[in-house]
């Protein structure tokens, strides 16, 4: 099994090929091709690499598919015995992509 973790929006993930994942707003169009080169760690079947920071020959190819918004999340704050009571909601702007494929270039 291949897989790689990368660093994209402040966060890492775990990231395979074939499967899609979610991550705060990226500002591409559905449509565009990424390439994503802050590559932690690969897995090639059982041979794992670690970088220090990031791998240099490893990229992650990957293509955006949507732009949506994630679920309403309900802020609620209060102050008793003062009458201060404030409800809002939020909801976050996230990018879903595929990923395509790891690349492991050879040195």
């Amino acid at each position: 099994m291949k897989y790689a973790i990368i660093e994209i929006g402040g966060k890492q993930l775990w990231v395979e090929s074939g499967k899609f994942y979610s991550v705060n707003y990226l500002a591409t169009e559905p449509g565009n091709k990424l390439l994503l080169n802050r590559v932690l760690m690969v897995n090639n079947g059982g041979t794992v690499e670690l970088g220090k920071p990031y791998l240099e020959n490893v990229q992650v190819h990957a293509t955006v598919l949507e732009h949506f918004r994630g679920p309403k999340i309900i802020v609620y704050k209060m102050k008793p015995k003062k009458k201060m009571r404030r409800k809002q909601g939020h909801r976050q702007q996230l990018t879903r992509f595929m990923v395509d494929n790891i690349v492991m270039e050879k040195n």
